[in-house]
């Protein structure tokens, strides 16, 4: 069972949250509000993350994310629906939308990517490394260096060891994690491509350390019609910089 929450209109257009690595409906907390004012926002623990409990299995693969979406898609009786997804999510969200193209109308990819970069592989070979070897506090303690600015991190210093505790009573396992990264670097956009036919937005941050901007220009560039837009706000743009992103997504929702 996939645990999903969901916020607004009842008989609302629905908007699909996908998370990114951590998997957590609760990454999304600070874009809610704003966006549930104008849809049925659902939000979702991936499988293996948060309350949707599971032990992953090898081999593991954003298609399979991409059927948990749809398993939520289908409990909350959407028959259409707008998708925004972060980074991992965003993989996921392309998956749903070439899998089900009649579903999906509006994709928000937020720092995706066609195949994975050098540069985010070796960002991942790093925090693997952290957690094989040195344990998941190490792990977590590092997390925030490639999601947020160093100004932002540091005038959020409370927050983020806060984030860092609940983070870890709450860890998916080291297994999970490992398999999940294993999916997102191993995942390729390009045979997706004649299939996507809906309407799509690609959020670019131009100093996310962990995803090149190049390579979020190079999935909008290879969708044609795709619109793009950059945000300051690192990795996670959404959290740093709530206002202007939801802005930018329900203007793009809208149309």
């Amino acid at each position: 069972m996939i645990h999903y929450d969901c916020t607004g209109p009842e008989g609302g257009e629905v908007l699909l949250l996908s998370s990114g690595l951590g998997g957590s409906g609760a990454y999304w907390t600070a874009n809610i509000p704003a966006l549930a004012r104008r849809y049925r926002v659902v939000t979702y623990d991936q499988r293996g993350t948060g309350r949707s409990p599971a032990a992953l299995a090898a081999p593991y693969a954003i298609s399979d994310m991409a059927e948990d979406a749809l398993e939520v898609l289908d409990a909350v009786g959407a028959r259409s629906c707008r998708f925004i997804g972060h980074a991992l999510g965003g993989l996921v969200g392309l998956a749903v939308a070439a899998r089900s193209p009649d579903l999906v109308s509006h994709l928000v990819v937020v720092n995706g990517w066609m195949r994975a970069d050098p540069h985010t592989v070796r960002c991942f070979d790093v925090r693997r490394a952290l957690l094989r070897h040195a344990g998941i506090r190490p792990y977590l303690r590092a997390q925030p260096l490639f999601l947020y600015p160093s100004a932002w991190m540091a005038a959020n210093a409370d927050r983020l060891t806060a984030d860092e505790v609940h983070a870890a009573a709450h860890f998916p396992g080291v297994a999970n994690t490992l398999l999940r990264i294993e999916a997102l670097l191993g995942f390729d956009a390009m045979p997706l491509l004649p299939a996507l036919t809906c309407r799509t937005l690609v959020v670019v941050s131009h100093d996310d350390l962990l995803v090149p901007p190049v390579c979020s220009e190079r999935l909008a560039a290879a969708l044609p019609g795709t619109a793009s837009a950059r945000l300051d706000g690192g990795h996670a743009c959404n959290i740093t910089a709530p206002d202007a992103f939801d802005a930018l997504c329900l203007d793009f929702l809208v149309s």
